[in-house]
Order: structure tokens, then C-alpha cells, then sequence
């Protein structure tokens, strides 16, 4: 007999990613939250130093907001808490607005999770999760890379023990200053900073599952009380908030909540993007299907909460969805298992961080930055494709250079416009006899070839529309204009073109009339159904001639009076 509660739960569709429940899998699940927690908990601890947010916050991301996504989201593996990327573009831009760590900075924090919330809800409620396809992969890779040099750069002044002047959105002052004032280092702080991330990076490979900055922290600990390492001029954190967070709506001014959200606006393209591309994965990876807008739902809801509880914007992590799934988690009931112990460090933990150095945590930090630094994925696309490569390293630059900010910005934008560029200026072939067997072959258009005495054969590979219908006019005319031998009849191979507008349609009927008067028969072929409606509407059917638009080239290249079987494994 089936359980109710599933079926209750798909009606209202939520706790997707908990339900149902399996006595076999459960316990499963509840281990592997633990030991999720003992790698984790060090990781959001960092996340806050990079928002500049108080300490005990960074807990708070893997309280309440694990629990808002496993009731509200689908994604049984999306880990939602605080993450690196995110976390320096708020901090980027609310450090020029508050002192870092401030009440106001806060309270500035926390209204910028509550308007990605809504933004998030606006995108679930228009069924907006496509948008995450509109940043590639490519430069997604360049960005993460981006963040990671700047959050590396950020960490210096900690973990050489000295006070930079900078905020983190400037990322090359900071590092010409610490550059600069070498002889200032702290050398009890730079050593045990050396001991943490050479233990990191050390010891990563060799035990993967040992949670590593989870010991550093806590021998850290252990020894800073001991010692007294801030009678030695190794800083410490300082007394720490303890307890549950209390609910509380943050309030700002008009002018900074106008301020807040272009911030918003990148925090939400980045949320989507990265948590769309580790759902999909880790989805793909146990034949999963993959409900977008209900996690888009579980990420508003997750945002929403804590921004209500005094902490700052979250995210579904690759990073910490990647440890959990080698954790052994297979639903959310590991990621609330994960909660439950972070609930038990508020309580009666939380008085133990006063003593942990700031080193330490700028070292864990550090080791976590550079790995957003894809090098394999880098170096792949560099083999692959060069141009994408490029693109990839000028937005690593732009938010290296002009802020965390701008450079997501500038990543989408230069996602849209490399497709608009390949579609602006596409693939054009035209098929050319080959010696000796005399076959056609497709080769890339250029000016003094043709198919045939009297005939041409090109293939267009894009759509038709206002951008590229001159290139395709202009092209065409070139094309003839060079041909050896007087052009009697040309062929578009249109099984590229799927839509034609408005604009493309006069300019292509425009052509098509000016070669009619130069005596030269104008033919489609592969022609499809969609092409044909804009053609009909267009009225460009009764500019061609119906009974030159075929949905084959064998037909078409029929009404030019020319045998197709002859050249059958070149029209394939």
C-alpha cells in the first residue's frame, strides 16, 4: 500500500526532494549529514569571513534555509546554504554601502537575501527557469575562476596578519598593498596560515574523506585557548554570538533599497545558474528528472528565511552538493540531518569560536578559492575552442578588475552576444564537385566556385532575421556575380532556416526579385513546416513561386533538370 504522505505532498508540490522515505535508505542519509556537517560547517564559517558578515551567521545559512529548500524545492541533492560566489557579490558592493560586520551591514545583508527572494519567486511564479541556460558553461567557468583569484586576493591581509585598506571589490589594490609592505608580516600568523593550507591541499588527495579543516579548526581552537594566541598578535574571532537566530524584518531607506538591487539582479542570475548546473548533474547521474521552477521555488523560500533571521543571500552549491553526494547523500533528509547538527553547535558549541584565529579561517578559505579555479575545465576549453577560451579568460579579468558585480553581468551578456554572433554570421557552405569521382561535395562559400554549369547549391546555417538577412543578400549576389559560368538556377538548402521575420523576409524578397529580372530561377529545398507558415505569411511564396519550395533537395534539384541519384551520398 502506497503511503499517503506522498501523495499529499505531490498535490501541494512540495518536500519533492524528501519524500518518500525508505527505512533502508533513511539511515543512509542521516550519516551521511553528519558527515557532511564535519566537512561544512568550516566551509560556511569561511563563507561568512568572505561576506563579511558576523560569524555565527554562517551557521545560520545551514539552518534554516536547508530546511525552507527540502520542504518547498524538488532537487533530493541541492545543498542550499551560504557559497563563495555569491557571498563576494553582495560583499563587493555592500562594503562601499556599511562598515563590514555592522549592524547596518547587516540589516543592508539581509534586505538583499529578502529582494533575491522576491526575484526568485517572480522567476517561479513566470516559470522562468530557462534563464539559466542563458549562461554558458564557458563563461560560468571564467567567472568562478574570477571569484576565486579575487576571494585568494581578499584573504591576504588575514593570512599574513596584516590590515589592508581596501575593500574586497578592489582586488588589485589590495594586492599591490600587501605586496608592497612585505616586511609587515606577522610571522607567528603566517606560519600557522602555511600549516592549514598546506594540510588542506596536502592531505586532499590522500584522504579525501577525513574532513580536514574540520581538525584544523578545531586543533586551532584547542591551541589558541591553551597558548593564548592573541597575546602573541595572532587574532582571534572574539566572543561569538550563541543560540538560535531571532526572526526580524530588515528595513533600509528607499535610496538603499534602489541601491540593493542590481546587486540582487546578479545574486539571482548566479543562484539560478549555479543551481540549475548542479541539479542537472547530479539529476542526470541517478536518471532523475529535474523540476526547475520548484527549485527556483525552494531557493526564494530558502533566501526569504534567512534574510529573516539575520543572515545573507544563499545559494544551491556545486561545491558542497558534490561533497554531500560523496557523502552518501540521495535525498534532503541528509541535508536536514545536516542542520540538526549545526543546530546543536548554536546551542552549545558557539562559545568555543572566540578563540579561532582569523588565519585559520582565511587559509580554509584561500584552499577553497583556488578550487574555483577550474584548471582541467580551463585547459579543455582552450583545446576545444580557443575563442570560447578567451572569453572565458576576459571575464575571470573583469571581475578580477571592475568587481564581482559587473563581471556577472558581463558574463551574460557575452553568452548572449557569442550566440548572436554565430547566428549574425553563420556557417555558409555550397556544394562543389570532387575529383575524380565528380560527387558533390560541401564546402565553406566563397566567391568563383559553383555545383554545376548553371547551378549553385548553398546552405545558409542559421535562422533568417533582421541581423543577418544583408550578409545572406549580399553573399548570395557575390556568389553569382563570381561564378565561372552564368548561373541559371539557385538552390537555398534551407534545412537550417526554421524562422524567417519580418525584415529578413523583405530583404529576401527583394533579392529574389532582382534575380528573377537577371534571368536566374531561385529554388528552396528542405524547406520545413515552420518556414513555410513565415513564408506564406510573408507573402514570399507567391514572390518564389510555390512550385519552386520543396520540403527535399532530391525535388528540387529535379526541377532544375538535374539527376539526384548521381550525387545521392553528398545529399544525405
Amino acid at each position: 500500500m502506497d503511503d499517503p504522505k506522498p501523495r499529499a505532498s505531490a498535490r501541494f508540490g512540495l518536500l519533492k526532494g524528501l519524500l518518500p522515505i525508505r527505512r533502508e535508505t533513511a539511515w543512509r542519509d542521516v550519516f551521511a549529514g553528519l558527515s557532511l556537517a564535519s566537512m561544512d560547517i568550516p566551509q560556511v564559517l569561511g563563507y561568512a569571513r568572505i561576506a563579511g558578515m558576523p560569524t555565527v551567521t554562517g551557521l545560520y545559512t545551514a539552518f534554516l534555509p536547508l530546511v525552507a529548500f527540502s520542504v518547498f524545492g524538488a532537487s533530493r541533492h541541492l545543498v542550499v546554504a551560504a557559497d563563495s560566489a555569491t557571498a563576494t557579490i553582495f560583499a563587493s558592493r555592500v562594503s562601499t554601502m556599511a562598515p563590514m560586520g555592522s549592524a547596518e551591514y547587516v540589516t543592508l545583508a539581509g534586505t538583499l537575501a529578502l529582494l533575491t527572494a522576491a526575484l526568485l519567486l517572480l522567476a517561479r511564479i513566470f516559470k522562468l527557469g530557462f534563464l539559466a541556460d542563458f549562461l554558458s558553461r564557458t563563461v560560468l567557468l571564467g567567472f568562478l575562476a574570477g571569484v576565486g583569484v579575487q576571494v585568494s586576493i581578499a584573504m591576504l591581509g588575514d593570512m599574513t596578519g596584516m590590515t589592508v585598506p581596501y575593500p574586497s571589490s578592489r582586488s588589485l589594490a589590495q594586492f599591490v598593498y600587501v605586496a608592497g609592505h612585505l616586511p609587515q608580516i606577522h610571522t607567528p600568523t603566517i606560519a600557522l596560515t602555511a600549516l592549514v593550507v598546506v594540510a588542506i591541499l596536502g592531505l586532499k588527495r590522500v584522504l579525501p574523506r577525513v574532513p580536514i579543516p574540520l581538525i584544523a579548526v578545531v586543533a586551532s581552537i584547542v591551541a589558541s585557548r591553551s597558548f593564548d594566541f592573541a597575546a602573541h598578535g595572532i587574532t582571534v574571532l572574539g566572543p561569538v554570538a550563541g543560540g538560535l537566530p531571532s526572526l526580524r524584518f530588515p528595513i533600509v531607506t528607499w535610496q538603499q533599497f534602489l541601491d540593493l538591487l542590481p546587486v540582487a539582479a546578479s545574486c539571482f542570475v548566479m543562484i539560478v545558474a549555479q543551481s540549475a548546473a548542479a541539479t542537472r548533474v547530479f539529476a542526470e547521474r541517478y536518471h532523475e528528472t529535474v523540476d526547475t521552477n520548484a527549485d527556483i521555488l525552494g531557493l526564494a523560500a530558502a533566501n526569504a528565511v534567512s534574510a529573516f533571521s539575520g543572515s545573507f543571500v544563499v545559494n544551491g552549491s556545486p561545491t558542497q552538493t558534490a561533497m554531500a553526494d560523496r557523502a552518501g547523500a540521495r535525498s534532503q533528509l541528509a541535508q536536514l540531518a545536516f542542520a540538526a547538527v549545526v543546530v546543536v553547535v548554536l546551542l552549545f558549541l558557539s562559545a568555543w569560536l572566540q578563540y579561532l584565529p582569523h588565519c585559520v579561517l582565511a587559509g580554509i578559505v584561500f584552499t577553497i578559492a583556488l578550487g574555483l579555479v577550474d584548471i582541467r575545465g580551463l585547459r579543455g576549453v582552450c583545446a576545444e575552442s580557443p575563442g570560447e577560451f578567451t572569453l572565458a579568460l576576459v571575464t575571470a579579468a573583469a571581475v578580477v578588475l571592475i568587481g564581482v558585480e559587473h563581471g556577472i553581468l558581463l558574463a551574460v551578456a557575452l553568452s548572449l552576444l557569442r550566440h548572436v554572433r554565430h547566428s549574425y554570421h553563420p556557417h555558409t557552405m555550397v556544394l562543389e564537385p570532387a575529383e575524380p569521382n565528380g560527387r558533390w561535395l560541401p564546402v565553406p562559400a566563397k566567391p568563383g566556385i559553383m555545383t554545376a554549369p548553371g547551378l549553385m547549391v548553398y546552405r545558409f546555417g542559421a535562422d533568417l532575421f533582421f541581423a543577418n538577412d544583408h550578409f545572406f543578400a549580399l553573399e548570395v549576389t557575390r556568389l553569382i556575380d563570381a561564378a565561372p559560368d552564368a548561373i541559371r538556377w539557385f538552390i537555398v538548402d534551407a534545412g537550417a532556416i526554421t524562422d524567417l521575420d519580418y525584415s529578413a523576409s523583405r530583404t529576401l524578397g527583394e533579392l529574389i526579385e532582382t534575380l528573377h529580372a537577371r534571368d536566374i530561377a531561385i529554388v528552396f529545398a528542405r524547406v520545413s513546416r515552420y518556414l513555410r507558415e513565415d513564408m506564406d505569411r510573408h507573402g514570399l511564396t507567391r514572390i518564389i513561386g510555390e512550385p519552386r519550395i520543396f520540403s527535399t533537395m532530391h525535388e528540387a534539384l529535379a526541377a532544375a533538370g538535374v539527376n539526384a541519384a548521381l550525387h545521392e551520398s553528398s545529399l544525405m
